[in-house]
């Protein structure tokens, strides 16, 4: 049986790009890790342009949720192999410490609900951030030290927009 490995997403309120970090990395590569999601600041529920994003094309939605990341720290809480920041507010010295001395990334991704975007912008806005984490989490799992323990039979990360749940079928910013 192959190691899992751990991954755990921040965003500051734990509603939109770390669930969908969870949700990619969970879909394209669950036999190889387990992904966890939290924030500091965990919104009532996940943002409906979010969720939007991760239907139909990916599984496993009913068990996202927002969460404090204290639910990740102290002696009772899983141990991370990865800490992966999405923003500058939980990234570094901002984060608290979590258990196990986890290798700690920053990706900083930026909100699609900054500098609050007309309505008719914001679709447009998290599609560009769904794509984003897509690009992340597919060279994510292709890092050498996590690759290393994929069967032979894994594939590269391919797909269309309508594969993963998005609305538009190109990559580009």
């Amino acid at each position: 049986m192959t190691r899992k490995y751990k991954v755990l997403f921040l965003c500051r309120d734990n509603s939109i790009r770390s669930i969908m970090a969870e949700a990619l990395l969970r879909e394209l590569a669950g036999q190889r890790f387990d992904a966890f999601s939290a924030g500091p600041e965990p919104a009532a529920r996940i943002h409906p342009l979010a969720a939007a994003q991760l239907q139909p094309g990916i599984s496993g939605r009913a068990m996202l949720s927002p969460k404090s990341w204290l639910e990740f720290t102290g002696e009772w809480a899983p141990r991370m192999d990865v800490v992966i920041a999405l923003d500058q507010s939980v990234g570094g010295r901002h984060a608290p410490a979590f258990p196990g001395e986890p290798l700690f990334l920053d990706w900083m991704i930026a909100d699609p609900l900054a500098g609050n975007p007309r309505d008719d912008e914001q679709a447009r806005l998290f599609d560009k951030t769904f794509w984003q984490i897509v690009r992340q989490v597919s060279a994510f799992i292709e890092l050498p030290q996590y690759a290393a323990n994929a069967p032979s039979s894994a594939q590269p990360v391919r797909g269309n927009a309508s594969h993963f749940g998005a609305s538009v079928a190109s990559t580009t910013s």
